[in-house]
């Protein structure tokens, strides 16, 4: 085993998933990254593994239980016992409440609840015989403060961030620890996509704040705090959410 344990990934196509899959393998942790794309996961890979990084891609449905505890026990019998996850797999639909399809809220919520209650149960249920790991989710600081045209996503990710709380409750006993990082407008394919407009100056009229810190999050700013509360740095942190943001939400 890597020295810094085998850390699993869901995601890790691209974005803040592949930016945590290169900071978790930079840092001596044999990875395994998950996404439901299996060419670009697996180049991923392969591209990491080129470059002398530990890295195996693996397809999988985060929201199939039964994949996702299968390619658990395929992961710990080719690299070794889980010891730390990370669910940045997620879902964008934005649309006003009132536009949303029934389709889309139930897709939004099988990828970023669903999703996050699968594999981190799959994890927990292995830690916790090891007395060992720790989980951290993904969220977004739209979880936190209500956003125009993203309602499905906003309580998709406020459900998944107190998903992690309860279950960091239920594992602090055994040893695990759970917490999550909160992004705000970070450049990836995501927001690109989102057409946010100018968001580091923000829009009054959507009642949106900007950016303080003057500058959008890269993904690799938020793969750090993910590192970090994975790292014994945090030993003595559990169910707790970092806003990563450059105080967007001025922590609202």
């Amino acid at each position: 085993m890597a020295p810094n344990g085998v850390a699993v990934v869901t995601g890790a196509a691209g974005g803040i998933g592949a930016a945590t899959v290169e900071a978790l393998a930079l840092n001596d942790h044999r990875v395994a990254a998950l996404d439901l794309d299996a060419g670009r996961v697996r180049s991923l890979a392969d591209q990491a593994r080129e470059r002398g990084l530990d890295v195996t891609g693996h397809a999988v449905d985060v929201g199939d239980a039964p994949a996702v505890e299968a390619v658990f026990d395929k992961i710990e019998a080719e690299l070794g016992p889980i010891t730390d996850v990370v669910n940045v797999a997620g879902l964008l639909r934005p649309a006003a409440v009132l536009d949303t399809t029934d389709a889309d809220w139930a897709a939004t919520f099988a990828v970023n609840v669903t999703g996050v209650f699968v594999v981190s149960r799959a994890a927990a249920r292995r830690m916790r015989r090891r007395r060992r790991g720790a989980i951290v989710t993904v969220g977004s600081n739209a979880g936190g403060v209500p956003r125009g045209g993203m309602a499905a996503y906003a309580a998709s990710k406020a459900a998944a961030a107190h998903l992690t709380r309860c279950l960091g409750l239920e594992m602090a006993p055994h040893g695990v620890r759970c917490n999550i990082v909160s992004p705000g407008s970070t450049d990836t394919p995501m927001l690109r996509t989102l057409g946010a407009g100018d968001v580091i100056a923000g829009d009054a009229a959507a009642f949106r704040t900007g950016i303080p810190l003057g500058r959008i999050a890269a993904p690799a700013d938020i793969a750090e705090a993910v590192l970090f509360l994975l790292s014994e740095r945090a030993r003595h942190i559990t169910m707790h959410e970092l806003y990563v943001d450059g105080g967007a939400t001025l922590r609202a």
